[in-house]
């Protein structure tokens, strides 16, 4: 990689000697004076803006970055870990620099910059010690970005991507049995959104469109804890289209899986008109048992 240096001011870059060193004050000689005072501060301006360069030894920086990062000035231990690669590209420093800057914009929720360092660090760097966690702090700023199940759920989807990457990677490293527990809040996650447009079809009458989403829930997300409602919500939705066949065959479904969950009573009550739910003041032993277990 090799270092960028700073564009020139177009205003101020010189001709070379051999090429027409005169033709340059007779154009400005040419030009109306307000042009001329115009361009010369522009020319001003453009010079006095340029930042002067000044290169500091790779530990030097890198020690100015840490300290700014545990002080909490994430912005400007990022901008300096970006100062360390820039001025030292070829230094044993440079690819920490990248990831240190990275761990500097997650700490910051700046989760699009942490995304694009990490992604340019990878790609760099497939091999280097670290890259395990790389992909996990990539992983992290997708998962902190998931929203409320009732808004659009693209950072739930990327997070599970990338935890997927990690355990599917790195099955043996200490990210992935963190990875695993947070796919399945995820798939969890995913299921609710779905419920939750499923509910919304339910109770506006667009019962095949309602039935989709509930059905997409029993076959993707079976070990989600959404599984039952969705069983019951296809038992409302097809009774409410008079395909009782549908209804009694989910039911069934519904009340071999989850034989005391009160969404198979709520099924049993839809279909018999009798509710198989105990009084809950009943001090019998058989309402001890079923509070038991639902």
């Amino acid at each position: 990689m090799t270092r960028r240096s700073p564009l020139p001011c177009p205003a101020t870059s010189r001709a070379r000697a051999d090429r027409q060193p005169t033709s340059t004050p007779r154009r400005l000689a040419a030009l109306p004076l307000a042009l001329t005072l115009a361009l010369g501060l522009a020319v001003a301006g453009c010079a006095s803006d340029e930042p002067e360069y000044v290169e500091r030894p790779v530990g030097e920086l890198y020690n100015d970055a840490m300290d700014e990062l545990l002080d909490e000035n994430y912005q400007q231990a990022a901008n300096l870990f970006d100062e360390v690669e820039r001025q030292h590209p070829y230094s044993t420093w440079a690819s920490k620099a990248q990831l240190m800057a990275a761990y500097a914009h997650y700490q910051n929720n700046s989760y699009t910059d942490a995304v694009n360092a990490l992604d340019r660090f990878i790609e760099l760097h497939p091999g280097n010690r670290d890259i395990a966690y790389a992909y996990y702090l990539k992983a992290l700023s997708y998962y902190e970005q998931i929203s409320d199940v009732r808004r659009d759920q693209e950072m739930t989807v990327k997070a599970r991507q990338s935890l997927q990457e990690i355990t599917r990677r790195f099955p043996d490293s200490k990210y992935a049995r963190d990875a695993e527990l947070k796919l399945d809040l995820t798939l969890d996650h995913l299921a609710g959104k779905e419920m939750t447009v499923g509910r919304y079809y339910l109770r506006n009458g667009h019962y095949l469109a309602a039935i989709n989403r509930f059905r997409n829930v029993v076959k993707d997300y079976q070990t989600t804890t959404h599984v039952p409602e969705a069983l019951h919500r296809l038992v409302e939705a097809y009774l409410a289209l008079g395909v009782v066949d549908e209804a009694q065959a989910t039911a069934a479904v519904l009340g071999y899986n989850y034989p005391g969950s009160d969404w198979y009573a709520d099924s049993y009550e839809l279909l018999t008109g009798r509710d198989v739910r105990p009084e809950r003041d009943d001090d019998s032993w058989i309402s001890r048992v079923w509070n038991s277990v639902t």
